[in-house]
């Protein structure tokens, strides 16, 4: 076994092996316990019988279903677009040279960032006397917007400070440097922040039943309220959580496709350079030493 560390840990010797070992053996059964433990208190309490799950069978409940799923993707639609807009103007506001802007922007990101997403959504909903939709979309945009300004805001800094630098030296103007320089390359640094700061926002519009807004929680409540037996919030939890869940991972996916795309784009995959080759001969260099210059004299004079 190789004993060369590096700079974060050094390699575990054979001790140190079986105890990680140990540790993952131990976790292992703590997990499988408490999902064993999960499936004894359904099954006792009889929530895999058939009576359970038979109206899920029928076509009203499923369109319920479907049509709070699109609710809940249309205002998760409209929210990500409005705070991926309105978190990158607010990063220009912070990254602006002018103090006024910069001032500006930076109340505006850090008090609709601490301010709960609840708060807004029903602030809006109540003193504003907004429709449910608008009162959803219009919270999470303010609350998501604020967060991923400074996402954009520690991508662009963290850009090595010579690509501005030579950028600027080649005479670009400041929305060129952006433009062209730092925001290429900031984008692959903010993939993952933009990318878990959407989920939050999908999850999110969960938010929207407490204001009566039909979305999918909402339906997966009115179903459970409308059900005749014991728990009936269980079998409709166990159906709505593996559908968060997927949507969550499938956006994940594709900010993985994203990345690789982007890996793969003209503007960012590395260019193939010819070998070197002879270039032109020097005036009286000789044919077969380029190097050496011509000993061939001139016509002699008397």
């Amino acid at each position: 076994m190789s004993t060369t560390g590096t700079a974060l840990y050094d390699i575990p010797g054979p001790h140190a092996v079986r105890r990680h070992r140990l540790y993952g053996v131990a976790a292992t059964a703590v997990i499988l316990a408490v999902i064993a433990l999960v499936l004894y208190v359904l099954f006792d309490t009889e929530q895999f019988t058939a009576a359970k799950w038979r109206p899920f069978a029928y076509k009203g409940i499923q369109e319920m279903l479907l049509r709070g799923l699109g609710n809940t993707l249309k205002a998760f639609a409209y929210a990500a677009v409005l705070a991926l807009v309105l978190g990158g103007l607010l990063a220009c506001g912070r990254l602006s040279e002018h103090r006024a802007v910069r001032w500006a922007a930076t109340v505006v990101v850090e008090f609709f960032r601490a301010m709960p997403v609840l708060v807004m959504i029903f602030f809006v909903f109540v003193a504003l006397k907004v429709q449910p939709l608008p009162a959803l979309v219009t919270g999470l945009t303010l609350y998501n917007a604020s967060v991923l300004a400074e996402v954009f805001r520690t991508g662009v800094h963290a850009v090595a400070r010579g690509q501005r630098e030579a950028a600027y030296s080649l005479g670009m103007r400041k929305t060129q440097v952006m433009a062209y320089v730092l925001v290429p390359q900031a984008v692959r640094a903010m993939l993952p922040a933009i990318i878990s700061q959407l989920v939050v926002a999908l999850k999110d519009t969960s938010l929207g039943f407490l204001i009566t807004y039909e979305e999918f929680l909402h339906a997966g409540k009115l179903i459970a309220s409308n059900l005749d037996y014991d728990l009936p919030f269980i079998p409709v939890v166990m159906i709505i959580s593996p559908i968060y869940i997927g949507m969550c991972m499938l956006l994940s996916r594709c900010a993985t496709w994203v990345s690789r795309w982007e890996r793969r784009s003209v503007k960012t995959e590395a260019v193939e350079v010819a070998p070197a080759e002879p270039g032109l001969l020097l005036p009286g260099a000789d044919a077969t030493h380029p190097s050496a210059p011509s000993h061939r004299s001139g016509p002699k004079t008397s």
